[in-house]
């Protein structure tokens, strides 16, 4: 094993990722299992949840346990912790990763609905999921929380202002999680901006007459793989010293 192997390495770990069917909790999933790692692959559709993880062991060889969850209502998360115990002994890695943005025209077409919505699966969940995991962490000895946010949390526009105000409520929470679990535990956030995910589609970047991200210091969305390096590296003893810090994936916001 090399260096750089060794350095991120999963072997026999578990990691446990929510929305991880599809973008980049996908590709999180995958990256886990080749670095050794087994998975537990949560998400709303079972049958995406069993793709996946099919397709998992039969790339990688690692376990990996499809479960049907709602990261947005409060009672299903026992039982997704439950069964993950249950089956692997143990979750070294919880990626917080299903989130949601429903689009609108105005402010007063967002119902109260929609906002509690989008406030439960984006901030309320894994608030949930890191107390009931981050606690079972504590008692083992070591772990690593990883809230994945949204460059949006910090130049939100007025398009997106439930989910920025979710999101800046996970970034807060990391650094306070980092404290009430610390020092066995890290928490930090992996703070995203534009990928080119199957979400993406309804950005209609075949109509726009000039580059959409010629703001960005890269001018360009991200390719889901382009996660990958800083997700295992805060999920790995690569960053032993790292916690209650945002690391940014954003092709460079201003």
């Amino acid at each position: 094993m090399g260096y750089a192997d060794e350095l991120f390495d999963l072997t026999d770990r578990v990691v446990l990722i929510t929305g991880g069917s599809r973008g980049l909790g996908r590709e999180m999933a995958f990256a886990a299992a080749r670095c050794g790692a087994d998975v537990v692959i949560a998400s709303r559709k079972a049958q995406n949840c069993v793709a996946t993880a099919k397709q998992i062991e039969a790339q990688t060889g690692r376990s990996a346990m499809p479960y049907q969850v709602h990261v947005g209502r409060w009672e299903q998360l026992d039982g997704l912790v439950a069964a993950a115990y249950e089956r692997f002994g143990k979750v070294d890695t919880l990626i917080n990763n299903a989130g949601m943005s429903p689009l609108y025209d105005k402010l007063t077409d967002v119902t109260e609905q929609l906002f509690d919505a989008v406030l439960n699966l984006n901030l309320k969940g894994p608030f949930r999921l890191s107390a009931l995991v981050g606690e079972r962490m504590v008692a083992a000895g070591r772990g690593s929380i990883i809230n994945v946010s949204s460059t949006g949390s910090l130049r939100p526009g007025g398009d997106i202002i439930p989910y920025a105000a979710a999101k800046a409520g996970l970034n807060a929470m990391t650094e306070g999680l980092a404290r009430a679990f610390g020092p066995a535990v890290r928490v930090n956030t992996l703070m995203a901006g534009p990928f080119l995910t199957d979400i993406s589609k309804a950005w209609n970047l075949d109509k726009a007459t000039q580059n959409p991200f010629g703001h960005l210091s890269l001018q360009r969305a991200g390719n889901p793989p382009e996660i990958v390096g800083a997700a295992l590296f805060l999920a790995s003893d690569a960053s032993s010293f790292t916690t209650g810090s945002v690391l940014r994936v954003d092709g460079g916001v201003p």
